[in-house]
């Protein structure tokens, strides 16, 4: 049995882990060759390793998909090799540091900019021209919950990835029917910036129930799972769609105030 994505060519940013990796692993599974742009080239490289030792084809390049030279370099290297592009996944995102937006200046608001929204125009236009002469293209951008509801820790932040739910909208309606535009709204996931052995201790993580109706934390999987329905044929009929995949926490309501903490917590603490 074949996989959903045999034949065709998907680029992932940030494949080289995290949700990017699960993505990228994913995808390879489904039978799509997996172009890996990743700013740590030895995890790229070892990301791409993995996937090949398990039946995968995939390959990793060192790439700053914020500099639109090195982003046009890697998609016109792709096409060099592989003469199509089928499927873009915009993983890359940081958060970089929560900033009260009293407390912020231009700076981080321009680092968020960079890293959360523009290198999504960057690498899109680059990779759009091939997206559109297969006529059934296929982009995934990774959002987050935080860009629907509101995100105290930092507006900014906020405002970047609401920016990414907006952008996905806009863009499936320019580019239907060739090219369909989706995304995920993941909430919090282990993965190499939420490490929860560190951010919820052991007593407190039987308390997950209490935060999302799911009732644990996401996975790169879980979200890898969506991305790969999104990319093939079985969301044919679907773009312009934002998916929370986040345990049902956007649904149950998210950050409340925390007299312990003394702040707004999305974290399953006691009140």
């Amino acid at each position: 049995m074949t996989g959903r994505l045999e034949g065709r060519v998907a680029l992932v940013t940030g494949g080289g882990g995290g949700i990017g990796r699960a993505v990228a692993e994913r995808l390879a599974s489904e039978g799509a060759t997996v172009e890996i742009a990743e700013i740590d080239a030895a995890r790229g490289v070892e990301a791409a390793a993995a996937i090949g030792q398990g039946g995968g084809r995939a390959r990793a390049e060192r790439v700053d998909v914020c500099e639109a030279g090195e982003v046009a370099a890697w998609v016109d290297g792709v096409l060099a090799r592989e003469q199509r592009i089928d499927v873009l996944v915009n993983n890359v995102g940081h958060y970089l540091r929560s900033v009260p937006f009293a407390e912020s200046d231009p700076e981080h608001w321009a680092a968020l900019h960079r890293i959360n929204l523009e290198h999504i125009f960057l690498v899109t236009r680059a990779a759009l021209p091939a997206l559109r002469a297969q006529g059934c293209g296929s982009i995934v951008n990774v959002a987050s919950v935080e860009g629907i509801r509101g995100y105290p820790p930092d507006p900014v932040y906020g405002a970047c990835k609401a920016a990414v739910v907006h952008f996905t909208k806009c863009l499936a309606l320019e580019l239907a029917p060739e090219v369909r535009v989706n995304a995920i709204a993941p909430d919090l996931t282990q993965s190499l910036q939420v490490d929860y052995e560190r951010w919820v201790p052991e007593a407190e993580r039987g308390k997950w129930r209490l935060w999302a109706p799911i009732g644990r934390p996401g996975t790169g999987a879980d979200q890898a799972d969506v991305v790969a329905f999104l990319a093939s044929d079985d969301a044919r009929f679907v773009t312009g769609c934002v998916v929370p995949t986040d345990g049902g926490s956007l649904a149950a309501g998210g950050w409340f105030r925390s007299a312990r903490a003394g702040r707004w917590v999305n974290r399953p603490f006691d009140p």
